[in-house]
């Protein structure tokens, strides 16, 4: 049995949990600190409509335990931004506050989302566009294969522009390097 699932956010249900783990102080980079429970419902109701972005609660053990976003980078704010492929996915991922945190869950969670994005044939590479001060996610991103392409001004910060390619990303999460990068 798989200990981690996705399932698609459902806005009218999810919101009271999405809310509390999106105004968090751990969760500034998500830029939703002054969010109402009515905004997050709106915007992953916005997403729900989208034929471009989705969002999934992530499930561990059953137990709700982190977010993804699955969008397509030529219908974002990234578009002409950067140098787009085909095939490309961008990601957005957030496990939820907590404060008794588990050593390598946060990675465990986040090679989840790179083997469900890769799992889909079409999807040759995974972009992303973290804060640049966001220096616990560069770390993780890295132990997945991410590479750094250039700094990007978006809506509300100055991002570093990664992309991970499907080679990159088997590469880094190697049976020799796996149990190294989990402890």
């Amino acid at each position: 049995m798989n200990d981690f699932e996705l399932r698609p956010v459902a806005p009218a249900t999810d919101t009271p949990l999405l809310h509390e783990w999106l105004t968090h102080p751990k969760s500034v980079f998500w830029l939703m600190q002054d969010a109402q429970p009515s905004d997050v419902e709106h915007e992953y109701a916005r997403i729900a409509a989208s034929d471009h972005h989705a969002a999934y609660l992530g499930l561990y053990r059953g137990v709700p335990a982190f977010l993804v976003e699955r969008y397509d980078p030529a219908h974002s704010e990234l578009a002409g931004r950067y140098q787009a492929e085909a095939g490309d996915v961008g990601m957005h991922f957030l496990t939820a506050p907590t404060d008794a945190p588990v050593p390598g869950f946060t990675l465990a969670v986040l090679v989840t989302v790179m083997e469900t994005l890769f799992a889909d044939p079409a999807t040759r590479r995974v972009v992303v566009e973290p804060d640049v001060r966001n220096t616990a996610v560069h770390r993780l991103n890295a132990a997945v294969g991410f590479v750094i392409e250039h700094e990007v001004a978006l809506h509300g910060k100055t991002a570093y522009l990664s992309t991970c390619t499907r080679a990159q990303f088997r590469s880094a999460i190697a049976p020799s390097t796996t149990l190294e990068r989990r402890t």
